[in-house]
């Protein structure tokens, strides 16, 4: 089974996490040591990985499916009961997705916590094990400030 990092988000000040928790596959490389990682190459990773699973996930709504009872009850229960078949179809562009999140990190609209410890530099090396946890943290602008 392959080595994974699991992700998690929150926002400052409120119990209800950002998204849910998920999990992220780990390099090779990072877990041999044999490549310097740093915290601008771990958040690139974590955001191409995660428009990937977008885009996966899309495709499977685009797929209409036969439900069960069971999911007819959970999607009655959730508010909503869908069978996929859906066409519009939301195009991703890497590169920007990770230029923005490495730009809101620079701004200070979120921290990043590696096994607990903060990060606070882009370009310095962290240490990530298999079974890392990788928290962002957003925080929240003050009113009127």
């Amino acid at each position: 089974m392959a080595a994974t990092l699991t992700i998690e988000g929150k926002v400052f000040g409120q119990k209800r996490p950002l998204f849910s928790d998920f999990t992220v596959p780990m390099p090779p490389e990072w877990e041999s040591g044999s490549e310097r990682l740093t915290l601008r190459g771990l958040i690139t990773r974590i955001v191409q990985e995660e428009v990937r699973s977008f885009g996966e996930r899309q495709e499977q709504r685009r797929l209409t499916q036969a439900l069960s009872r069971a999911d007819i009850e959970r999607g009655l229960m959730r508010g909503k009961v869908d069978m996929g078949g859906k066409g519009a179809v939301q195009t991703v562009d890497v590169e920007a997705a990770v230029g923005e999140a490495l730009l809101a990190f620079e701004d200070g609209l979120y921290y990043v916590f590696v096994d607990e410890q903060q990060q606070t530099e882009l370009d310095r090396e962290v240490s990530v094990q298999p079974g890392s946890h990788v928290m962002f943290l957003r925080l929240v602008a003050l009113a009127g400030g």
